[in-house]
């Protein structure tokens, strides 16, 4: 009993000073949680979905879903051969283009109306605090921080290691200009360093405005956040970027819910949707759209057209990795909605409508 107990002290003493790691971030504190605490979105404690959201269902058994993720036998679980991809120059890109180029799961850059835009970037290879794990599919990190030019405006959606990513952040760091995160998200942010200054935390339903009628919008979305143990101490959202001659909804991750149609009722619509399509599970279907719900978030928004991500990169669910793009794909071809499917590191033109995208994920099945 006695060698029992000891192992476990030293299990959750290890376990504590591992998490002291300043990757973990720091969870907000003084003016910060003052404001967090007059938001309407936090309730005893933690902020909240607008509808109830467990992470799993209710008939879920967690320990046989972790248990299926090591001796699940699916052999299409990793893709057997080095993920294609592109390799746009964004050092030098026209400054008169409008262009999107995916690095693969939820990270990408925009070129819009001569501003520079980075979404939640990983490039580190890893998407855990343990670095050995949650490794990247081979060929996929075709970009390291190298390849990024100086950035107007970083977004991260919510704080998950696979949108949050210390290492790439830090790396990024002089070349941030300004980042718009969920609010609470920017204590992490000052406690590695960013001055206040230069960090715009929001709420749901905020809108800030920037020069040359480039505005941004909070909005809702269906998710949870936390690095460690405790969750919910910072806020999830979709953004919405609004310019005079284009709308972009980013999605982030989240859930199936009432949210998306209501940006549309506000927005009258988008020209492009960035949307989670991947890592998901009937188990956790209120954190993280099925296909199906995906095609039906398009339908609420009025998307003309949709960029499906949080694929293709990194193994965080139990189904085949081309799934999410093959059954996107499939659902659509009924739908009045354009599918944008490039290649990681291919540009893609956000006024060009008639673009054609190969399946790349079947070709290299099939090579």
């Amino acid at each position: 009993m006695i060698i029992a107990l000891t192992l476990i002290l030293v299990f959750i003493i290890a376990v504590y000073g591992f998490m002291q790691q300043k990757s973990f971030g720091k969870r907000p504190n003084g003016e910060r949680f003052n404001r967090i605490k007059a938001s309407p979105n936090y309730k005893n404690g933690a902020f909240h979905n607008i509808s109830f959201t467990p992470v799993m269902v209710k008939e879920a058994n967690f320990f046989k879903i972790l248990f299926s993720f090591f001796i699940n036998p699916n052999k299409k679980k990793f893709p057997h051969s080095p993920i294609p991809t592109a390799k746009t120059d964004l050092l030098n890109l026209d400054l008169t283009e409008d262009d999107l180029v995916w690095f693969g799961h939820s990270s990408y850059f925009i070129q819009l109306d001569g501003k520079k835009i980075l979404v939640d970037p990983v490039m580190s290879g890893s998407v855990s605090p343990l670095r050995f794990t949650n490794k990247a599919f081979k060929g996929s990190d075709v970009y390291t921080t190298d390849d990024i030019p100086a950035i107007d405006y970083l977004f991260i959606t919510h704080d998950h290691w696979d949108h949050l990513d210390y290492s790439s952040i830090i790396k990024l760091k002089n070349k941030i200009s300004r980042i718009i995160c969920p609010l609470g998200v920017g204590e992490h942010l000052e406690y590695w360093g960013f001055e206040s200054k230069n960090i715009f935390e929001m709420d749901w339903h905020e809108e800030l405005k920037l020069q040359d009628d480039f505005n941004i919008f909070s909005v809702p979305a269906r998710h949870f956040s936390g690095r460690n143990f405790k969750r919910n101490q910072s806020l999830w959202s979709a953004f919405v970027i609004e310019t005079p001659a284009f709308k972009l909804y980013l999605g982030g991750d989240g859930g199936y819910d009432s949210h998306f149609k209501a940006a549309a009722d506000k927005f009258g619509g988008f020209d492009l949707a960035i949307l989670e399509n991947g890592q998901y599970n009937p188990n956790w279907r209120f954190i993280h759209c099925l296909p199906e719900q995906v095609i039906q978030a398009a339908k609420d928004l009025n998307a003309k057209r949709i960029l499906p991500v949080h694929s293709s990169k990194f193994k965080l669910a139990l189904h085949d990795w081309d799934e999410p793009l093959n059954k996107i794909s499939e659902l659509i071809i009924n739908e009045n909605i354009g599918l944008v499917t490039p290649m990681i590191g291919e540009k893609v033109n956000l006024k060009d409508s008639t673009h054609v995208f190969s399946q790349w994920w079947k070709e290299l099945n099939q090579a």
